[in-house]
Parts: C-alpha cells; sequence; structure tokens
C-alpha cells in the first residue's frame, strides 16, 4: 500500500512549456523563495510570456534572471515583489514593476486571507520518499501556505534540492509535477577585508555563551561567527543561515542547548549558500526548517532567553532611524526580517538587536561618502524606527540608542562614524542642539558608546 500514490504521481507529470500553459489572464504566480525558484519554470513562463495577459509575478529575495521584468513583456508579465532584488530593481525604477512593503513574518497570513492573491505557486521540490512525500528544501517560509492556498500548484523536481526537516508535503496536493534537475543557485562566500573584520568583533563582544542568533548573509555576519569560536552553546534561530555557521557547528560551538524553544535544534525559515551548506542540511534532524510565521513571528522570537539579531542597513540618521531598503525613492531592496527581529529580540529576556554596517559607502562615481547622516533624504523609507533601534556598530565602534536622548544618540553616533565625516556631522549637532560638538577620541575606536 506504501506506493499508491506512484500512479497519482504520474498522472501528474508535465513538461514545463505544458505546465505553465494552466496560467490564465489575470493570475498572480508566486515563485518559490530564493534558491527554490524553479529555474525551468520560469524560463518556461518567459519562453510563454506572449500568451498571457497581466500576469503577476511575487516572490522575496530571487537569484534568478528575472526576465519577466523586461519592459517588453510590459501588459503581458509583471513583476510585484515583497524585497527588491537587483534583477527586478530597474523594472521598479522604471515604473512597469512595483514592490509591496511587507513584514516577512506577515506574508502567510496575508496570502492566507487573500489580500496577496496567490493563484499559482511555482516552485521546487525533492523527490518524494517511498510514502509519496516531498520536502520543500531549501525555502518553506511563504511557500507552505502558498502551496495550501494556490488554484494551481506547479513543482519541479529536482534531486539536487536537499531534503530537510520540518516541512514535508504529500504529491497529492500538487496539480503538476515536472521533472527536471539541474544545479540550484550558489550564494559565493564573501570576501572579509579589515574593516568587516573590526564590525564582527564588535558585534561578537556582545554575544555571551549561551545566546541564541539570528543572522543574515554576507562579510559582516560571516565575519561575527569567525569571532565566536571560544564561546559555548550558542543556538540559531534565524531567518536564514548560510556556510558562515558551519564552522561553528563543527567545531561544537553552536550545540543550541541553552536555547528557550526547540532546545538542541538549528531552526531557520530559508537557507542560501554554496553546495557544502545545502550537502549539511540534507537530511539533518537538526536542522528544521520551517514556516516564517512562526521563524519571523516576534511572539516566537521573545521566548528565546539571550536572544542576538545582527541585521545591516543602508544609513542611519543622527535620530537613530535606520533606513534599510531604499535610498531616497528608489526601491533598493526591502525589510524582510529586520523588524520582525529587531521587535522580538526587544521583548526578550537579554535580549539584543544589533543594526551592523561599515562606516563610509563608495559610490559609483569612486567617491565615498558616510553612512551614519544627519538626516535621511526625501522620500526613504524608515526600516527600523528610533523607537526599535537599540545597537548600532561600525568598525568605529558600538552605540547605544534605547535610553539615550536624541542629544545623546546624536554624540553617540557620530564617534563611530568615519573620521573624516565627524567634523562634518558635528556642525550639524550644533545647529540642532545649540552646543559645542567636543570632536572626543580623534577617531580611535571606541569599544562602547554609553
Amino acid at each position: 500500500m506504501a506506493n499508491y500514490w506512484k500512479e497519482e504521481y504520474l498522472s501528474k507529470l508535465r513538461s514545463a512549456e505544458e505546465a505553465v500553459r494552466e496560467i490564465r489572464e489575470g493570475d498572480t504566480v508566486i515563485l518559490g523563495h530564493c534558491i527554490a525558484e524553479p529555474k525551468a519554470l520560469v524560463d518556461a513562463m518567459v519562453a510563454n510570456a506572449q500568451q498571457y495577459h497581466d500576469v503577476e509575478v511575487r516572490h522575496m529575495f530571487s537569484l534568478g534572471g528575472g526576465e519577466y521584468a523586461a519592459p517588453q513583456f510590459k501588459g503581458h508579465l509583471r513583476a510585484n515583489p515583497f524585497f527588491v532584488s537587483a534583477n527586478v530593481r530597474t523594472s521598479i525604477a522604471e515604473g512597469h514593476g512595483d514592490f509591496t512593503p511587507v513584514f516577512f513574518h506577515e506574508v502567510p497570513k496575508l496570502i492566507r486571507e487573500k489580500r496577496i492573491r496567490c493563484d499559482v505557486l511555482m516552485t521546487q521540490v525533492t523527490p518524494p520518499d517511498k510514502n509519496g512525500y516531498c520536502s520543500l528544501g531549501t525555502s518553506v517560509d511563504y511557500t507552505l501556505q502558498a502551496l495550501h492556498s494556490a488554484r494551481t500548484v506547479i513543482v519541479q523536481v529536482n534531486e539536487n534540492l536537499p531534503w530537510t526537516m520540518g516541512n514535508h508535503v504529500h504529491v497529492s496536493e500538487f496539480d503538476y509535477i515536472v521533472e527536471q534537475t539541474e544545479p540550484l543557485y550558489e550564494s559565493a562566500p564573501p570576501k572579509i577585508g579589515e574593516i568587516e573584520t573590526a564590525i564582527g568583533r564588535y558585534c561578537a563582544s556582545l554575544v555571551e555563551d549561551g545566546a541564541t542568533l539570528q543572522l543574515g548573509i554576507g562579510a559582516i555576519p560571516d565575519a561575527v561567527v569567525r569571532c565566536l569560536g571560544d564561546r559555548k552553546d550558542l543556538g540559531i534561530h534565524s531567518e536564514m543561515i548560510s556556510d558562515g555557521i558551519l564552522d561553528l557547528c563543527e567545531k561544537g560551538v553552536i550545540t543550541g542547548r541553552e536555547k528557550t524553544l526547540d532546545k538542541g535544534e538549528i531552526v531557520v525559515t530559508f537557507l542560501m549558500g554554496t553546495r557544502r551548506l545545502y550537502d549539511f542540511v540534507n537530511h539533518n534532524p537538526v536542522v528544521k526548517v520551517l514556516p516564517v510565521d512562526y521563524v519571523n513571528n516576534p511572539l516566537v522570537i521573545m521566548q528565546q532567553r539571550n536572544m542576538v539579531s545582527i541585521n545591516a542597513a543602508l544609513k542611519v540618521d543622527l535620530m537613530g532611524q535606520v533606513s534599510a531598503e531604499s535610498i531616497g525613492l528608489k526601491q533598493f531592496s526591502g525589510v524582510g526580517g529586520q523588524v520582525d527581529f529587531v521587535r522580538g529580540v526587544a521583548m526578550s529576556e537579554n535580549g539584543k538587536a544589533i543594526i551592523a554596517m561599515p562606516s563610509l559607502a563608495r559610490k559609483k562615481d569612486g567617491t565615498t561618502v558616510s553612512k551614519i547622516v544627519p538626516y535621511l533624504e526625501e522620500g526613504e523609507a524608515v526600516t527600523t524606527s528610533r523607537n526599535d533601534v537599540d545597537y548600532i556598530v561600525t568598525e568605529y565602534g558600538i552605540a547605544r540608542m534605547k535610553g539615550h536622548s536624541l542629544k545623546e544618540r546624536a554624540a553617540n553616533l557620530i564617534q563611530i562614524a568615519h573620521p573624516d565625516f565627524r567634523d562634518a556631522l558635528g556642525q550639524e549637532y550644533e545647529r540642532r542642539f545649540h552646543e559645542p560638538w567636543c570632536c572626543g577620541d580623534g577617531g580611535k575606536a571606541l569599544e562602547l558608546v554609553r
């Protein structure tokens, strides 16, 4: 009886070209997130674009080519993501694409309540096990809810997708199955320089033994974990993980023994890294890939004692307002899970929410600008409000925001700004607060600005 599902599976097999013909006029197509984006299905949809009318394509972070966002498909395919990746940024700036701001943990709820339409889901899954169950692999996040809500579910079965725990779906829940194995998207480990190393050391100084971490991807999170080799019994409850944590796992630093929830387990909602990461999580009972309305839910996060979150920013103004998703009116990315974790960690016992960034940004013309600024630009979105922000870290030190006045915040932030810009920021301080700015340490790194 265990093989009863095989006949149903075979009856649902289609080519990618056949499957995408089920997309109808006016449909909203949601793509599996990040690594789970089904390349074969997206390519077939784009190839069939002229047959569609007013079809909307939605997703969070995407590593694909984003061809559906090209201007020649206007009226046929239109991108409207919840997080802006490089492949759709131009379409939004030019007006033939759109963007929907949303906290990551709320996406499943909005799909469930039909405030975000989901007519068609296209995602990758693993081959079925002996009982006809597949794993969603690298991305469960909103994908599981989309699978339950969609009129039509089209899956690409890819043998390279890792089998992850906590998210099994039976073949009976699929409408069409496309078998196509191909390489997964990979995100190469970033280069870590002196600046990232300095930021990593400051962030790591706030991490105690037994802490539970939320980390993103990139040079700064990887630099942080490089500085945690002497810690004991760290845990992971994070929106995502990348290759950066693997060395700590192998050294026995990450055990999860002190976690309040999901003790002994690494809990995430999606994965992004290299084949090394995908092999690590494959059939690994320690790693649970769960829906984002659990993982990123502030009411869940708050239950983890000693929770530390580390997130990035494009810039921070002298009030402590964090801009992490737009440059002026130009949408650059999205809120993702930053505020989910900042607010959850704020309610956690001994929680620490960190915004970490280099002090400088380099413009296209090669000049540098300060990432600590007097004001945010006109139209720029405030991602983390001045009331939510706590620790700000650059390569020059740590500035604490909570409990501090506007004057104190400005002074603390100027001291961790790049020395080349402190005088100009100090002039703004004097104009705003009607008292002299003292340049303080003259540019030396601060261990902690309290």
